[in-house]
């Protein structure tokens, strides 16, 4: 019983060396400001307060590939045949590159952008304006000096932007019952472009992946987008700005390799022909764009060059299969037989479709039921279906012979 009372002693001055551990105050530490670790200013508006922060990329500067110097000579034009025509003619100084730092990924009305990125092309170089919220109620302020900003462009350069940036901003402002200030804006979404140029080679375009492949930059040391959330959270609870730089640094180099991809993306789509590819998967989603675009000529002398160029098996027993199209919308069915035939010549995906399209041709150009049959016979040997069945079944009627009127 003695040794119990003494275990139970014991226990119980443990405990209370554990209460007062942990009820003495804890030492108080001073917040720190963000205007304290990075060059800026607090900016008063109507509606309050805010931070912004501004760097320039002097012009002798390169980032990757690209020199910043570069961007300024950009053509006014070169936004043209990306955006279809709408943009004919807007100086590179008049294009505003936007990206969104935000409280969530998903979007909706509980996610906010605290820190919003623009960046701009001058004469001395690329310059990128940072807004930033330190917290909830500078929101209004923040979206106030960002439309005033936004006055001195024209057009609206974003990746994603279409389905996540500016629908996310337009939200905000009404939120705080503004009106958005995107509507004048011509709105330039490189992701679409990017995707058709490069998709069939790269595994992803993700800009910081395009970044690397495309524009030869490795970030180091860079913050994965999915924590950005979780950085300003604890920014918001401990108030220690020096946490947020790598957000800063991370929406900078977003901008920046947004503007050097806008150099080369519209470049492709303008100068289809020029001498910038150096891979055939490229020139083949090029081709397409120009096929969708109802210019068959120059899409098929693109498919043409691609090929020389060299491209994967994969790709290429399909880049055949779309010139024997082409080919034969255009009514050269001599060029579009001699693809087919190339395709039925080894084993791939598309040789099915190939012995099918020559069963046609020489059904019903030429009139040779007996050939039309063996392509048809052979393209259901690899690939059966209801329509080819029925065309054995009509060549096959089609060459039986006619039974003579029985003579009363």
């Amino acid at each position: 019983m003695a040794d119990l009372r003494a275990q139970l002693a014991v226990l119980r001055e443990k405990v209370a060396q554990i209460d007062r551990k942990y009820a003495a105050e804890k030492p108080r530490v001073e917040p720190c400001l963000i205007e304290d670790i990075l060059s800026g200013e607090v900016v008063e508006t109507p509606f309050g307060a805010h931070f912004e922060t501004e760097r320039l990329y002097e012009r002798h500067r390169r980032h990757g590939s690209v020199g910043f110097g570069d961007l300024f000579d950009l053509p006014q034009n070169l936004l043209a045949a990306i955006s279809e025509g709408l943009i004919s003619q807007s100086h590179p100084s008049r294009w505003a590159f936007l990206d969104t730092e935000t409280t969530g990924l998903g979007g909706g009305t509980g996610t906010h952008a605290f820190l919003i990125g623009v960046g701009s092309i001058d004469e001395a170089g690329f310059r990128v304006r940072q807004f930033f919220m330190r917290d909830y109620d500078e929101e209004a302020s923040l979206l106030a000096s960002l439309a005033a900003y936004l006055e001195r462009f024209d057009v609206l350069v974003t990746y994603n932007g279409k389905a996540y940036d500016q629908p996310l901003l337009e939200t905000r402002y009404r939120m705080v019952r503004a009106w958005p200030p995107f509507a004048r804006l011509h709105h330039v979404d490189l992701l679409f472009g990017a995707r058709r140029l490069w998709k069939l080679r790269l595994d992803s375009c993700r800009l910081v992946d395009l970044e690397n492949q495309v524009l030869g930059v490795e970030r180091h040391g860079d913050l994965p987008g999915e924590l950005i959330p979780y950085y300003y959270f604890e920014y918001l609870r401990q108030r220690q700005a020096f946490k947020l730089v790598p957000i800063f640094h991370h929406n900078a180099m977003d901008i920046v390799s947004l503007a050097c991809l806008t150099a080369i993306v519209p470049t492709a789509f303008g100068e289809p022909h020029g001498s910038l590819f150096r891979h055939g998967a490229d020139m083949i989603g090029i081709a397409r764009w120009l096929l969708a675009s109802g210019r068959d000529e120059e899409a098929l002398s693109l498919y043409r060059r691609a090929m020389e160029l060299g491209l994967p098996d994969a790709l290429l027993f399909r880049t055949l299969a779309e010139i024997g199209a082409i080919e034969k919308r255009l009514g050269r069915d001599a060029a579009a037989l001699e693809t087919f035939a190339d395709l039925t010549a080894s084993p791939n995906p598309y040789r099915a479709h190939a012995f099918a399209q020559l069963a046609k041709h020489y059904e019903h150009r030429e009139r040779n039921y007996v050939l039309a049959l063996e392509m048809t016979h052979q393209a259901r040997n690899i690939e059966d279906s209801p329509e080819l069945e029925h065309r054995e079944t009509r060549l096959r009627r089609r060459l039986e012979p006619k039974k003579s009127k029985r003579r009363l």
